[in-house]
């Protein structure tokens, strides 16, 4: 089994918990002091479950574009490479 990558695991598990505290507090301090414990609970559950969606498939997005990025910008120096490889040392181009 392969282990998921830390590039894209770790900034979904932030955001997991960055949005679960979020719902807690919110639902906590909107409801009376210790009445409403499950609800906070409940709703800070959902909320780092989207969290956690939402920023999976934006940092997917994000390693797929530079993964992108980087075959082209290789596929660039290559041609770059070749087209400097076809010169002849006087400046002229080989038939």
């Amino acid at each position: 089994m392969r282990l998921p990558n830390p590039r894209i695991a770790v900034p979904i598990v932030l955001g997991g918990i960055a949005g679960g505290g979020v719902g807690y507090f919110v639902t906590d301090t909107s409801c009376a002091p210790g009445s409403c414990p499950v609800a906070a609970v409940t709703v800070a559950l959902l909320v780092a479950l989207c969290a956690a969606a939402g920023v999976g498939v934006v940092v997917v997005l994000a390693v797929r574009s530079f993964a992108e990025w980087r075959i082209q910008s290789d596929r660039d120096v290559l041609v770059a490479k070749d087209d400097a490889g076809d010169r002849s040392p006087s400046g002229e181009d080989s038939p």
